[in-house]
């Protein structure tokens, strides 16, 4: 078995850009993942996840192998672990990380470089995670490096990408800072943090930020509606002000890994303090509203316009989480089914990025004719405009609700 320069444990939606990065930088990167499908892709030379393309994988000149195998760990100089950190209901779930670092810990050898890139609350790195590794009568610090680098990927976002966003780093130690962010800057500039918990912390920081301004901005969308007032408009003239002021639009609600999730780490951890995390709470709870909100204001609108609710056929257009992305992680688009569909209405959708829908004890089917589920369809619903959407078509609904802001026509209703 060779040696690696790198060690990826879990090469998904964070892991494998990474990976890929460091490849194309130069190191010899092998991933490790408990899904065989996912290293027989990469093996293959295609990309499991749509963060990253097939031919970036694929121009790799063998650079980058996967493997479920965790010995090849034992031949990596760095170790660099994205495993998730998942929530169940609003408490957070750990043990998929802990799991990870454990196997770590079974390879671990003097001189590798640790790095944790799951976000966590402060205090998991070295409070949590180095008693796991020091079993191996190995010292942090002395006898290995450890670091944090919480990940920053987008996904759907071509703009920012490894090499164009910067990393935050904190190590336990100076030296281990330094050799992690060396590392990092093989491949985009790097941000050294005072020591671990304040990089656990910027990411949590940074995933609040968006979920408390979303949520503003949400509930904003709420009374606008009830005073009869143009909340894109508004938003839009906000905007104009260079200064003081940064852009959020309102949706039909927040999903993904990061946003809905990552906040409550902090809140359960700060709870277990005695403190609390009273904004972050507040807007947590705002979010999770919204798409109750709109499933209600989709109702009303199908009463309104003569179809009783267990009648009417919805047609919902576009259920991944976000734009551009087949991400399908706490979507808005299952409570908006699941409420619907309590009610009695035949719910369909249309993406060109997932298939189908569903949730436990209930399911979404896709339609592939867009233009014949429009036509029969007795509401749309547009809850993410991707830009394979053809929009001129959607517009051309029966009945459109739109989330997006997208569409202004005499058949359409803005959120």
């Amino acid at each position: 078995m060779g040696r690696f320069d790198v060690g990826m444990v879990g090469i998904g939606y964070a892991g494998l850009p990474l990976a890929v990065a460091l490849a194309r930088a130069g190191n010899d990167v092998v991933g490790f993942d408990i899904d065989p499908e996912r290293v027989g892709a990469v093996n293959d030379g295609r990309s499991p996840v749509d963060t990253v393309t097939d031919a970036e994988v694929h121009a790799l000149d063998g650079r980058l192998s996967a493997s479920t195998d965790p010995a090849v760990l034992a031949d990596s100089a760095v170790i660099v672990v994205c495993a998730p950190t998942p929530v169940n209901g609003d408490t957070p779930d750990l043990e998929p990380l802990t799991r990870a670092v454990e196997t770590v810990a079974g390879r671990l050898r003097p001189g590798q470089l640790v790095i944790v890139e799951s976000t966590t609350h402060p205090g998991t790195t070295d409070g949590l995670l180095q008693p796991i590794l020091e079993r191996t009568g190995l010292r942090a610090g002395t006898d290995f490096h450890l670091a944090y680098s919480p990940e920053r990927i987008d996904p759907g976002n071509t703009a920012y990408r490894i090499g164009n966003t910067p990393r935050v780093v904190g190590g336990l130690t100076a030296a281990c800072a330094e050799r992690a962010a060396e590392f990092y800057r093989q491949v985009t500039e790097v941000h050294v943090t005072r020591g671990l918990r304040e990089a656990e912390a910027a990411k949590i920081l940074e995933n609040t930020y968006r979920q408390i301004n979303i949520a503003l901005v949400n509930e904003f969308s709420q009374l606008c509606h009830g005073m009869g007032i143009d909340v894109w408009d508004t938003v839009a003239a906000a905007s104009t002000k260079p200064y003081g002021f940064h852009t959020f639009w309102p949706g039909a609600g927040v999903g993904g890994h990061c946003i809905p999730a990552d906040p409550l780490y902090l809140i359960h951890h700060a709870g277990t303090l005695g403190m609390s995390f009273q904004m972050a709470e507040t807007a947590h709870r705002v979010n999770e509203g919204m798409p109750l909100w709109v499933a209600d204001r989709i109702a009303k609108d199908i009463e309104q316009s003569g179809v009783p609710v267990s009648e009417a056929t919805v047609l919902l257009l576009g259920v991944t989480y976000k734009a551009n992305t087949d991400d399908t992680r706490h979507t808005p688009a299952v409570p908006i089914a699941r409420a619907l569909t309590e009610r009695g209405a035949t719910v369909l959708c249309h993406d060109p990025y997932a298939d189908g829908l569903s949730w436990p004890g209930g399911r979404v089917e896709a339609v592939p004719d867009l233009a014949a589920a429009l036509a029969e369809a007795d509401v749309s619903v547009l809850l993410q405009r991707h830009d394979r959407f053809d929009m001129d078509l959607i517009g051309r609904a029966r009945r459109l609700f739109d989330t997006t802001g997208s569409v202004r026509t005499e058949r359409s209703v803005l959120l």
